[in-house]
């Protein structure tokens, strides 16, 4: 079964809690590495999201000078 792609939102909030984790020093060091690798990974995804929408507006945008 093919996993869900994990939406923006859902995404952001996960950011925020492994930071909040960090920040308040409660992650154990041997975890710090993954979350820290967990947050590279939901930036990545994030900025793709966001450069989609973008393009997906602009090629809209677009469309309505040609009319």
């Amino acid at each position: 079964m093919a996993k869900k792609e994990i939406s923006y939102n859902e995404a952001i909030i996960e950011i925020e809690e492994i930071l909040h984790l960090i920040e308040d020093e409660q992650l154990d060091i041997d975890d710090l590495s993954d979350k820290v690798k967990r947050v590279s990974y939901l930036i990545k995804l994030c900025k793709k999201k966001l450069h989609k929408t973008e393009n997906d507006i602009q090629k809209v945008l677009d469309e309505i000078e040609v009319e």
